[in-house]
């Protein structure tokens, strides 16, 4: 019998350090996924621009969380989540020290061993923890343990930006990528080491007369999938932007039909929960199409548009630990870049062809970085300038979760006692409505630093962070509190996958729209966008709520 405390599982525990772990490495790699596409190649990196990057990352944060579909799927029905966690951290751990490789062929294959690595370990540990508190004594503080849950996914993502900056220093970028592999493979080891605190929690689900086999969903899912992202790669033209975004939408349609298929198959009481979560799935697209702009649209304005000189009482205990970027300052030809950073192409006529082709213009100027840099304190060729990592900044929203969480779950035991306590949807609407106020902050560092033409501080990017926490904690670990309480529990990793493919859809979104970052001569324009979205969403879901909170209470005891 597994041993318990008063209030949570011991299992809980393990899970904790081990998804904190595992999101160490995750994070890790996020935080300088961009930032890596986007370095010059002479510095190790493969030197494109924000489109493709941004095109790149949203692909790839896309299908990290389509993939636990099917891990969800093979869970519930064949492997069981123990082994189904156990092989999807060794794959991520793999896919992590494969991209420390500077080969654009190994990279992506590394990254497809991280997406499917994920389909397996994302899922199933979070419904792992659902299961614990299917216990009548834990049930009343599941969504606590949930909130719980995720402080330790950010307490992995506070920690790896740092690391990430010292082995990036110290070692390269391959260096950094290495480090975000041994992590995984610590998680991995943590998981295994609590196994008997949640042995008893792992067990298939019987199924229901009607539901399809694995097989038969496999065939008639998983494949169509694979066929749809192939035509939509290979189709002349580009249907939604670009190859990668066409084959993701593609590959899409065959899921959706099948999750909408589930809830055909469904009898008349398991329908309502089902109906309940996929509304919230749809909404919350929304909301992970802003938030994920972290590592674009977030991260270009911390590299560019924000003062990242080290404070000089810092600075020797930064360049002990490696956390610091030394730039030496050099006079010399490179891409020119206009106000917004852009790079500068004139238009010209190949001598060979005579067809007309867009060149880059060069010019002889510094790092672009220091172009809106007052005059009086512009750097001279020679000089050495001591720069706050752009990838720290992955560390605010995080480093906001680990602070606030006591303080929401706090919030929350607050009004349990008082019998005041929202309901689950509840919480969710008003973390929506809260998050829409944070692009309001860059819209305000926008006007502060002149639309780009002066360093803004640090701080406002620690303001929209701080918004946009809270309303992820009112939100993101109340989804996975959600599906495990209103799920058929013969389908829960099944739902979870479903809450992560609406997280895998916001993400391609946040990748679609910061494509868009640099077509906007005012980037308060781009930020008013992000409000209007999560506005949006929150009032249709506060439009929906009574609906919801009716089967909400009918459902879960």
């Amino acid at each position: 019998m597994t041993q318990k405390t008063s209030k949570h599982p011991v299992g809980l525990y393990f899970l904790f350090f081990a998804e904190m772990w595992e999101r160490f490495g995750y994070y890790l790699m996020i935080a300088i996924f961009t930032l890596y596409l986007e370095t010059e190649t002479d510095k190790g990196g493969w030197g494109m621009n924000m489109k493709s990057s941004s095109s790149i990352y949203g692909t790839f944060i896309a299908l990290v969380f389509l993939t636990p579909f099917i891990g969800g799927l093979l869970a519930d029905r064949k492997w069981g989540y123990r082994w189904s966690i156990i092989l999807g951290g060794i794959l991520m751990g793999i896919g992590y020290c494969l991209m420390a490789v500077h080969n654009l062929t190994v990279f992506y294959i590394a990254c497809g061993l991280v997406i499917l690595g994920n389909g397996f370990f994302k899922p199933n540990i979070s419904t792992l923890l659902g299961n614990l508190y299917d216990d009548e004594k834990y049930r009343a503080n599941k969504d606590s343990g949930y909130n719980i849950f995720y402080m330790g996914i950010n307490v992995g993502a506070f920690i790896c930006t740092f690391i990430a900056a010292a082995m990036r220093n110290q070692f390269g970028w391959g260096g950094a990528f290495f480090a975000a592999g041994i992590g995984m493979f610590i998680g991995v080891l943590i998981f295994m080491a609590g196994n008997k605190h949640y042995k008893h929690a792992d067990f298939i689900k019987p199924l229901k007369e009607g539901d399809h086999s694995l097989n038969r969903i496999l065939g008639t899912t998983l494949l169509p999938a694979i066929i749809a992202a192939v035509i939509g790669w290979i189709i002349p033209g580009n249907i939604f932007g670009d190859d990668a975004t066409d084959a993701f939408i593609f590959a899409c349609l065959p899921v959706i039909w099948f999750y909408y298929s589930l809830y055909k198959r469904s009898d008349a009481y398991e329908r309502k929960p089902i109906r309940t979560m996929y509304v919230i799935f749809l909404v919350v697209i929304i909301f992970w199409a802003v938030f994920k702009q972290n590592g674009t649209a977030l991260n270009k304005w911390m590299k560019l548009y924000s003062d990242r000189e080290m404070p000089a009482k810092v600075l020797p205990a930064a360049q002990k630990l490696s956390f610091v970027e030394t730039v030496e300052v050099k006079d010399k030809m490179r891409p020119v870049v206009d106000e917004q950073f852009r790079i500068v192409t004139r238009k010209t006529q190949d001598p060979k062809t005579g067809k007309a082709k867009m060149d880059t213009l060069m010019g002889k100027d510094i790092q672009p970085y220091f172009k809106n840099v007052a005059e009086n304190k512009t750097p001279k060729d020679g000089d050495t300038v001591y720069l706050i990592p752009t990838e720290l900044s992955q560390s605010i929203n995080p480093g906001w979760v680990i602070v606030l969480t006591p303080i929401v779950v706090g919030f929350f035991a607050f009004l349990r006692r008082r019998g005041k306590e929202p309901t689950t949807p509840s919480k969710i609407a008003w973390g929506l409505l809260i998050s829409s106020l944070s692009p309001l902050v860059m819209i305000a560092a926008v006007s502060y630093c002149h639309n780009g033409q002066e360093k803004a501080s640090i701080l406002w990017l620690i303001g929209t962070y701080g918004v946009v926490t809270i309303g992820e904690l009112f939100l993101s670990p109340m989804g996975l509190s959600l599906v495990s309480k209103l799920s058929p529990a013969r389908l829960t990793a099944l739902m979870m996958g479903g809450w992560f493919l609406s997280t895998s859809i916001g993400n391609k979104l946040s990748g679609i729209l910061a494509t868009f970052w640099d077509s906007y001569d005012n980037k308060a324009l781009y930020f008013t966008v992000n409000v209007v979205l999560l506005f949006a969403a929150a009032v249709l879901m506060f439009f929906l709520l009574k609906k919801l909170n009716q089967v909400f209470r009918e459902y879960v005891k």
